[in-house]
């Protein structure tokens, strides 16, 4: 199964995320359809997090994909980067309905 956690602040900002493990809804000898859908959803938005706010400091690894926001983000980048987090959110919330078995969506809280 996979996990995916936001990170979000009191205010309800998304300071970061998480995706961690492979969906494993595939048989044996099929691709997995899941765990590409959430691939394409994380690398999106991390394009668009790197293209349209100029953040890259993401952290990558075998079933693994993390970024946290800086932050000393100027408003009109920290605005435009929570609506790239925020359609990710949406984006993984509607695998989640079609595949509860393959993906658990998540939220934590944390400090500024």
């Amino acid at each position: 199964m996979t996990k995916a956690t936001f990170l979000r602040l009191k205010n309800g900002e998304i300071k970061g995320f998480s995706i961690k493990g492979h969906a494993g809804s595939a048989r044996p000898g099929e691709y997995d359809m899941v765990c590409a859908a959430i691939s394409a959803v994380g690398y999106t938005a991390l394009g668009g997090l790197q293209e349209l706010c100029g953040i890259d400091n993401y952290e990558e690894s075998d079933g693994s994909l993390s970024i946290m926001l800086p932050d000393n983000l100027p408003r009109d980048i920290r605005a435009r980067a929570q609506i790239i987090l925020k359609t990710m959110e949406i984006g993984l919330r509607q695998i989640e309905y079609q595949y509860p078995k393959y993906i658990r969506v998540r939220f934590k809280e944390v400090q500024p």
